[in-house]
């Protein structure tokens, strides 16, 4: 490939797919440690309550969600193309993930406005972003 095929990306780019993929490592980091049953009992009630109630299909989407994440920015960050449908795939697992949370917060296990937000909102909210960005940089040739 000859350098003028070569398309230059912006700086922001590399500083989404960074963090994006600090992100999801944490949430993957997160996924290990609610897998953990030591762990989980040290964690306050109304995380526990998501955590020891939450069905199979949830959890699955809970994985999908942080790795598909994790993988889908780290193909980011090389330029590949097979970003967008891991970053969709990761989107889908957050919304599965978020229709179980959703019930519980609902619930009277007593969630804070702040609490909510962070579990519910802000993983939809990156998630939505990061999918929304790996199609721009398609778009855009940044990846191919």
């Amino acid at each position: 490939m000859s350098e003028q095929n070569v398309v230059r990306v912006h700086w922001s780019f590399w500083a989404i797919s960074v963090f994006g993929l600090i992100w999801n490592g944490l949430a993957s980091v997160n996924f290990f440690l609610q897998m953990n049953a030591d762990m989980v009992a040290s964690f306050p009630e109304t995380h526990r309550a998501i955590i020891v109630g939450r069905p199979l299909w949830a959890t699955a989407g809970f994985a999908i969600a942080v790795f598909g994440g994790a993988l889908g920015c780290l193909l980011l960050l090389l330029r590949k193309s097979a970003a967008e449908y891991l970053l969709i795939a990761s989107l889908l697992g957050v919304v599965l993930t978020m229709v179980h949370s959703i019930r519980i917060a609902g619930s009277t296990a007593g969630f804070s406005p702040f609490e909510v937000f962070m579990m519910i909102v802000l993983p939809l909210v990156v998630a939505v972003f990061l999918f929304w960005y790996a199609m721009r940089a398609g778009r855009k040739g940044w990846i191919g």
